[in-house]
């Protein structure tokens, strides 16, 4: 099974720019490619992983991953699947987001072995030097506006007459064009992947490549994050879950793959494990046998904590959910027979107790207690006559 048949398998390709012609290229041997982070906090979250572990899937099959940390795309904010502009964050922030996140990127790619190691970049470090004229000229120069325009990301936002978008956040594909084009020339970078919501900006650095430099580059994109409702993973009521332990800690990070949906169970296995396809099958095919079981949700939440937390923090997680589940099974009694079984048996005497007054059997208030209080003057009744 060659990468692209795994993706494939996977559910992780969607489109490419030439899926022909990056066949072929693939056939004849290892390629350089690249996939961008955008500090836009000091965390990753789990929607990062598919492309952080698509780099992984290659490095493991021998081609040479870049992992890019948006220092200067970060400053702009990337408009795609965003309804509003988004608010710019301070250079301080964005240097606490980038010592965030570099971490995590370096923790899932192996920078130390020698035939094919990874290697992290920075794009402040190629845009910063770069003058205004400078760029205009010689990366404005190369893209059409009609062709801008068209992307979905900007007509989007041009539609909605009260948000719209600004020049900022128009010219966001250039600056990701222009990083395609330097790790083209710099790295012999061929290939670029991201999820769905970035085609419009990998196409840009396609055709800014190929006019610039005569090279032919790819891009390949994989479905969002999704549930099957449609709604996009990784987010909870508290907000998105974070592969930052200060953030979600790794008991939430566990339950929340063992609470995974049935339907959406097949699809996390194969788009974030690195399981073999004949063990996802098996354990798709005891999701539908016996889903009460929860094995497959199991096996997924236990191989991502393991993968982002660490073995001990999937133990400590483990044994944190089976004493949650022991407590939860176990009979509890009421508050109410709690504090009445407690009493000394001599202050249990059964009164009858005033209006507004609690019952001495059951703890509730007034009905009750009246309730209680003629009954027991209707019994005194029955025993005169």
């Amino acid at each position: 099974m060659t990468i692209l048949d795994e993706l494939r398998w996977r559910g992780l390709l969607a489109d490419c720019t030439d899926l022909e012609a990056l066949t072929k290229r693939l056939s004849e041997g290892p390629i350089t490619l690249y996939a961008g982070f955008d500090p836009t906090a000091d965390s990753l979250h789990v929607g990062n992983l598919v492309p952080l572990f698509a780099l992984r899937r290659f490095q493991l099959r021998g081609h040479h991953p870049i992992a890019l940390a948006g220092g200067s795309t970060g400053m702009i904010g990337d408009p795609s699947g965003k309804p509003d502009e988004r608010n710019l964050l301070t250079p301080d922030q964005l240097s606490r987001n980038l010592d965030g996140i570099r971490p995590q990127l370096a923790k899932f790619l192996d920078f130390e072995v020698r035939s094919n190691p990874a290697r992290l970049v920075n794009n402040y470090d190629w845009t910063a030097p770069v003058g205004v004229l400078e760029f205009l000229r010689d990366v404005g120069k190369h893209v059409s506006v009609n062709a801008m325009v068209a992307k979905d990301s900007v007509r989007s936002r041009m539609e909605t007459r009260d948000a719209g978008i600004s020049y900022a956040e128009f010219s966001y594909m250039l600056l990701q064009g222009f990083d395609f084009y330097h790790l083209r020339k710099t790295y012999g970078c061929e290939l670029q992947v991201g999820a769905t919501d970035q085609w419009g900006n990998i196409t840009v650095g396609t055709e800014l490549t190929r006019r610039k430099l005569g090279a032919t580059v790819w891009g390949l994109v994989f479905p969002l994050l999704t549930k099957a409702d449609g709604a996009k993973y990784g987010k909870t009521a508290d907000g998105a879950v974070w592969l930052d332990p200060k953030r979600t800690s790794p008991y939430r990070f566990y339950q929340f793959f063992v609470n995974a949906d049935d339907a959406d169970a097949g699809t996390l296995l194969r788009t974030l494990t690195f399981l073999e396809r004949e063990e996802i099958q098996d354990l798709e095919g005891a999701l539908q046998t016996d889903p009460g079981a929860r094995a497959a949700q199991r096996a997924l939440a236990r191989e991502l904590t393991r993968l982002v937390h660490g073995e001990d923090a999937l133990a400590a997680a483990v044994r944190a959910s089976e004493t949650a589940a022991r407590s939860k099974a176990s009979p509890r009694r009421s508050s109410a027979t709690s504090w009445v079984k407690s009493r000394p048996r001599s202050s249990r005497r059964r009164s009858s107790p005033r209006p507004g007054s609690r019952c001495p059997r059951c703890w509730f208030t007034s009905a009750c207690a009246l309730r209680g209080a003629r009954r027991g003057r209707t019994s005194k009744a029955a025993a005169s006559t």
